[in-house]
Formats: C-alpha cells, sequence, structure tokens
C-alpha cells in the first residue's frame, strides 16, 4: 500500500459534507427540539408554502454550514515539533496543537450514515481536556488505519523497535484473543444496567409528559381509561403490574442496547496493546495502551456468576472525573480465563488480593440511619401531623426498610480493600460486586481525613488520587491506614514508571 505522507494538510474526503450536513443537522435538533415540537403542533396556522420556505431555508443554511466546516477543517503531522496539528472553524478559527506523547488513545468508528457512504471517523484523546482533542469526522479507511499507525509510532522513542509501525506489519501480527458472542451478551444485557435503564425510563416519561402539557397536548394520553384499568385491582396488585411492566421493558431495552452497541466485540494483541472493535450500527475500533491504564473494574453479580459471565471497565488518564464514564472502556461478558488473559496483558501479571483492610461497623450503621431510620421518621411524622391517610402505606414502608437494610448489610460485609505489594483492589457493592484495581506506582496522590469525633475511635477515611479518577476508603482503622500511606509515597517517589 502506498505511504501516506501526514507532513502536508489534508482535508477529510469529499463525500464527508454529507456527515458534516447530518452532525450539523442533529446538533441544531437536538438543540432546538422543543421549540420544533410546538412549532409541528401549531404548524396548521401557517400557510404550507411558508412552512416550505422555513424549511428550504434551515437545509440550505445547514448544508453552507457543513460546506465551510469541510472546507476550513485540515490536518497534518508536524514532524520536527513532533505534534498533531487540527485547523478548523468557520468564523472563529481555531488551531489544536496536540503533542504526539501525550497521545492517550485513537479510536476509529462509524455511525449509520458514515457507514452508508463508506467514510470513518477517527477521534484523539489526551489527558489535557475533557473532550477529545482531535475529532476528524469523515476519511477512508486506508486512511484512518494509516494516520492512527502513524501517531502511535512514538510511544517510544527511544526503542528501536516502534510500536506501531507499518500498516502491513500491524494488520499480519493482529491476534485475537478475544471475540464475545451472541450469547455471552445476551447474558449481559438480561443481567446488568437494572438502576439506569429504570431510571431512564422514568425520566423519559415525565419528560415527555411534562414537554406535552407544555403544548397542551397531554389529553394524548389517556389518563381517566389508565385511571378505570387500575381501579379495577387492589393497589397492591396494580404497584406489582406496574413494576412487571417496568422491568420486562428493562429487559427489553438492555438488551437491545447491549446487542447494537457490542455486536461484533472482538479483542486482538497488537504489538504489545489492545485493539478494541465493536458495533452493529456505529462501529468503534479502540487501540489501547496498557501503560495508559490507570483503573481496571471487574463486575459481576450472582447470575452472571453462575451464567459465567463478568463486566470489565477500563479507565485511562483524563483531566475530568465528570467525563469518567464517557471515557472508559468497557468489556461485556467475557469469562473467568479470559478476564484473567487480558488483566495479564494489561499489568503484565495477576493482581492478587493481599492482606485486608476492613471498615469500622459504625459506616453500616450511618447508612441505616441515613437511608432507613429518617425517611421512616419523616413518614410517621408526616402521618402523625400533616394526614393520617398516609398510614395506609405502613407495608409499603415496612418492606421498603426490609430491602434496604438488606443491601445495606451486604454492602457492608463486601466492603473493603485489598493490599499487596503492587497494587490496590477495592471491593464494594451488594449485588454487583466491583473490584476496582489500581497500581501504587501510578498514584498521584493520598489524602487522609479524620472528624474529630472519630479520634477516638481511631477511623478516616483515605483517598487515592490517579490519572483516571479517585478512589476512597471510609472509616478504616486509622493507624494502619497511615502506615501504608508512608510506605505508598515512598514506592511513588522512587517509581520510573513512564505512564503518561
Amino acid at each position: 500500500m502506498m505511504q501516506t505522507n501526514f507532513n502536508t494538510p489534508q482535508r477529510q474526503s469529499p463525500i464527508g459534507i454529507l456527515v458534516l450536513f447530518f452532525d450539523s443537522f442533529q446538533k441544531i435538533g437536538r438543540a432546538f427540539w422543543p421549540i420544533i415540537i410546538v412549532w409541528a403542533f401549531n404548524s396548521h396556522t401557517m400557510g404550507k408554502f411558508l412552512i416550505f420556505l422555513i424549511a428550504m431555508g434551515i437545509i440550505c443554511l445547514i448544508a453552507t454550514i457543513a460546506y465551510l466546516r469541510y472546507l476550513n477543517f485540515t490536518f497534518y503531522i508536524d514532524d520536527i515539533n513532533n505534534e498533531f496539528i487540527v485547523h478548523e472553524g468557520i468564523i472563529n478559527k481555531t488551531i489544536t496543537t496536540i503533542q504526539l506523547n501525550k497521545i492517550q488513545q485513537v479510536s476509529i468508528h462509524q455511525n449509520l450514515i458514515q457507514r452508508l457512504i463508506s467514510v470513518y471517523a477517527i477521534t484523539i484523546d489526551t489527558a489535557g481536556t475533557d473532550k477529545k482533542e482531535g475529532n476528524i469526522k469523515a476519511i477512508s479507511h486506508n486512511l484512518a488505519l494509516a494516520l492512527k499507525s502513524k501517531l502511535l509510532e512514538n510511544e517510544n522513542v527511544t526503542s528501536t523497535t516502534n510500536q506501531f509501525s507499518k500498516l502491513e506489519d500491524a494488520t499480519k501480527e493482529d491476534t485475537s484473543f478475544l471475540k464475545i458472542n451472541l450469547i455471552s451478551l445476551l447474558k449481559i444485557g438480561f443481567t446488568s444496567n437494572y438502576v439506569k435503564s429504570i431510571g431512564l425510563i422514568l425520566t423519559f416519561l415525565l419528560t415527555g409528559f411534562n414537554n406535552l402539557r407544555e403544548i397542551h397536548k397531554e389529553n394524548i394520553i389517556d389518563g381517566d381509561r389508565i385511571q378505570n384499568y387500575f381501579s379495577n385491582y387492589p393497589a397492591i396488585y396494580a404497584v406489582l403490574i406496574f413494576i412487571a411492566f417496568i422491568f420486562i421493558l428493562v429487559f427489553v431495552i438492555n438488551v437491545g442496547r447491549t446487542l447494537i452497541k457490542y455486536m461484533g466485540y472482538t479483542v486482538s494483541k497488537q504489538k504489545g496493546s489492545l485493539l478494541i472493535s465493536y458495533g452493529l450500527i456505529s462501529t468503534q475500533s479502540t487501540i489501547l495502551k496498557p501503560e495508559k491504564v490507570q483503573i481496571i473494574t471487574v463486575s459481576q453479580n450472582y447470575f452472571q456468576k453462575k451464567l459465567d459471565v463478568i463486566e470489565i471497565k477500563i479507565k485511562q488518564a483524563i483531566s475530568d472525573e465528570k467525563q469518567q464514564s464517557k471515557s472508559q472502556i468497557e468489556v461485556p461478558g467475557c469469562n473467568f480465563k479470559e478476564k484473567d488473559e487480558i488483566l495479564n496483558l494489561i499489568f503484565k501479571q495477576l493482581p492478587i488480593k493481599g492482606k485486608a483492610l476492613t471498615p469500622n461497623f459504625r459506616k453500616l450503621g450511618f447508612s441505616i440511619f441515613l437511608l432507613i431510620i429518617l425517611p421512616c421518621f419523616m413518614f410517621y411524622m408526616i402521618g402523625n401531623n400533616i394526614d393520617s391517610s398516609i398510614f395506609d402505606y405502613n407495608l409499603i414502608v415496612f418492606i421498603y426498610a426490609i430491602f434496604v437494610l438488606t443491601i445495606l448489610i451486604f454492602a457492608f460485609k463486601n466492603y473493603r480493600i485489598f493490599i499487596n505489594d503492587n497494587f490496590i483492589i477495592k471491593q464494594s457493592g451488594a449485588w454487583d460486586i466491583k473490584n476496582e484495581i489500581i497500581e501504587i506506582k501510578k498514584i498521584q496522590a493520598l489524602t487522609t481525613s479524620q472528624l474529630f469525633w472519630h479520634k477516638n475511635l481511631n477511623i478516616g477515611t483515605l483517598t487515592m488520587h490517579t490519572a483516571g479518577g479517585n478512589l476512597s476508603f471510609f472509616l478504616g482503622n486509622y493507624t494502619s491506614i497511615k502506615n501504608y500511606v508512608n510506605r505508598w509515597l515512598y514506592e511513588i517517589e522512587i517509581s520510573d514508571s513512564n505512564w503518561m
């Protein structure tokens, strides 16, 4: 294949104007969708010709913006200064300069529009900001692969062999060691993300109803019919029907989301790094460099343990903790052996749980007070002083208290950190048991704190700061925490690890 010269400014593929058009179109749609809904419901008051002119004007404006975005967008590599430079902007021109040795991750992906016109997007991420510094939306596949290889070529300038050299070599030496099949994805879809999906469903229903009410179209939902339907059943059966409906919807959403996002998930070894590819409608290819990994979270619940599936989340260096969920890489549905292979490739050894540091029982007591005693006290205060009819729901309050108490007990039982010579593993969770693994040499800072009423009890809090986020351990033995902190600070000081 002909070598591509990235030393001169290059534009995206001309057909990529369509991608930029739809990108601008969806941005405007997301920004003004409430206005669009109101206008759509009241469009009968406007003439059809006027509606047509407005629509055509908007389309022409978006097309012009897309063309100008294409025309003003160029990128190239400055070999002298070891920088990747991107010029963009229509009115406000910006120049983004990225040091090649600061690049954390390079991803190649496609959405539906990009797949239809056979172009690819490439994003470049460093630890410098809370967003993607480089974002090229439309280039050919060969050019995307060549650019990714070139950007990651400088991984170790002093070594005689580059981590990524030529595209042909990288392709030949890919060794696929993990392919997540349909059955594993279905297992993950059925056994994960319950709370998140329920929250999304309730948020969608409430937001949708509020928007309809704002435009005076709430009568689209026949509230009387729903009320009459549930009035035929006792309250407890109505609640059970609603819960069953929510859980069925959760299962459907989870399975659909998992299949669409992770279909075709493969992990390959590529010269000491991981090449991760997945996606049904929107495909993505990401290179993960082990030395850049900050925190690895291995999670599993009871059902997943019985089905032999494990979820792994990998966090690299970020500058804003709010971006953790967006920047982390997920490996859904691997088994125990595959999990060990991934950890062994990233850490060059398997993290082993060492000595355990457990929390004081007051952590459980405070959680019980905050989540059970205080809400129940407020419930009975309202019933005694404001509205006694609320006591009709005593059974629900009792069930809530038992349920939450069970969750808190299991969460307390699982909450601890394990410490060995190279790793710290924080275990937590009541249903989904999470093990968050960090290497001691990658800790940036350590914070210890102790409330004055905890001094006589000799308990305190430890926070470990990394470039991938913070890990905190609450109400452990303060003397043990300080001893470990002193040892870790010494190890960090003498470490010559180059992970940035």
